[in-house]
């Protein structure tokens, strides 16, 4: 197709392709989903027939910048030996959060076939037993706008599936399929629990109705996409012509494991390159554990020892040792072929090295108290088991102490209120209360093998 010279991206000057009739709704247009999800679903093999309506979080920046481009963007592909280009039409609207109602008609639509969510762990406001969060006000506030009316509008993202399910049911809109692609453990079943509790307390006969028509399915999603900078979007300009208000970078690497069933139907994901697995636990261990969980360790370390970006920080010996070490320990408790593992860790690697890949350390570094328990703490426990004290995940750990008592990277955490004070007192009360809060609480040996590694991470700052 020839395109036609425009100041931005536009179906109508002959950018993208037509809008497909909207089957998906998404909830969270980050740089990720738009990198991912939008990306299979772009190349699937039945595209023309998938397309997605995307509803913003709080801000309304993503639907302002879209809007006008009809949802088109175009993905900048990052490798080793330069840029690609290529605009994604996947996004046949695009939403802010406040459309409620706009929300509720495409879940009244029989042609609705998935929900997607990134929304990021924060969002599914739960609570310390992995329920709904109902002390949240946000949460309250919700779950008595719903009870009041069913149509009522909401702000948390569980509360806006719960009131699609109720506006689905009284349409009889059919079954459905809610898919997590948040970097959480379990995501599915976690998506299922808040969704279901939550549902009971708006009403009580819909989660009957939920375990009869919804599937909740589990997922592990790779792909690193840095933020958007006005670098990139000078680079489309040079290179395409047209101007993009929200281009997306990211990396050539990209995995999506899937389990679960689709009663109504969903792209062919697999033709694009997605797994469709019956078991995603051991790909999920996996990613969490040799990407996120070398992710946190050098979001919290390396910018102690001043780097920026993950480039910058692999390519430093001593950094490079610390991951090949918590690499080594978590390894042994991954069921997969160890030659698996073997390659997974070298693309790894690759990937850190990719010097076109800008991904800043300190959005890594967000978020920590949500991070560090799903990413590092399940390999330090299950060393602990065997009898181990592992020094690669007491140094993840160690190098998180030291994030909340000031060094490297700032605080950026959802529950800052509760880890900031973490970081008070000397160095052996903000160890013990971190460990507390990891559920490691008394353990001694632990104790002296993250003092030890905060301050050989101290030593090597000066």
């Amino acid at each position: 197709m020839t395109i036609t010279a425009t100041t931005t991206l536009r179906r109508d000057a002959g950018h993208g392709r037509p809008a497909a009739p909207v089957r998906i709704v998404h909830l969270g247009v980050g740089n990720f989903f738009r990198a991912h999800q939008a990306w299979y679903t772009e190349h699937a093999a039945d595209a023309v027939a998938w397309g997605i309506a995307a509803f913003t979080g709080r801000s309304t920046a993503m639907a302002d910048a879209l809007r006008p481009q009809d949802g088109l963007y175009t993905l900048i592909t990052r490798g080793t030996d330069g840029d690609a280009f290529e605009v994604i039409s996947s996004l046949s609207a695009v939403h802010s959060a406040g459309e409620h109602d706009a929300l509720l008609d495409y879940f009244r639509s029989p042609q609705l076939a998935v929900v997607t969510l990134t929304v990021t762990e924060a969002g599914y406001r739960r609570g310390a037993d992995g329920g709904p969060d109902l002390t949240d006000p946000a949460v309250a506030a919700d779950v008595a706008a719903l009870r009041a009316a069913a149509t009522a509008p909401v702000a948390t993202a569980p509360a806006r599936i719960v009131a699609g399910l109720l506006a689905r049911r009284a349409a009889s809109g059919g079954p459905l399929a809610i898919v997590s692609c948040d970097n959480l453990s379990h995501n599915g079943s976690v998506l299922a629990r808040v969704v279901s509790e939550l549902a009971g307390h708006v009403d009580a006969t819909l989660p009957a109705w939920l375990a009869a028509n919804v599937s909740f399915g589990t997922t592990m999603v790779d792909r690193i996409t840095p933020a958007t900078t006005d670098e990139h979007r000078a680079a489309v300009r040079a290179a395409t012509g047209v101007e993009d208000a929200a281009p997306v970078p990211t990396e050539p690497f990209s995995e999506w494991v899937i389990q679960g069933a689709f009663p109504a139907g969903r792209p062919a994901w697999e033709s694009a390159g997605a797994r469709i697995v019956d078991d995603v636990a051991p790909f999920e261990r996996r990613k969490l554990a040799l990407l996120n969980g070398s992710h946190s360790l050098l979001a919290y370390a390396a910018t102690i020892l001043g780097h920026e970006t993950v480039a910058d920080a692999i390519a430093d010996p001593r950094c490079l040792a610390w991951v090949e070490q918590w690499w080594d320990e978590a390894c042994a408790h991954i069921p997969l072929p160890t030659a698996e593992l073997a390659a997974y860790r070298a693309a790894l690697l690759d990937r850190y090295r990719n010097p076109n890949i800008r991904h800043a350390l300190a959005q890594i570094a967000s978020d920590g108290s949500l991070k560090v328990p799903v990413r590092i703490v399940p390999t330090l426990t299950a060393e602990l088991a065997a009898g181990r004290v592992p020094p690669g995940a007491c140094r993840a750990v160690a190098a998180w102490v030291l994030h909340l008592r000031g060094a490297g990277a700032p605080v950026k955490d959802v529950n800052a209120a509760t880890v900031t004070p973490f970081g008070s007192g000397d160095l052996e009360d903000s160890v013990s209360a971190v460990l507390a809060y990891l559920g490691l609480a008394g353990r001694a040996d632990v104790a002296a093998g993250v003092l030890s590694a905060a301050r050989e991470i101290l030593a090597l700052a000066d």
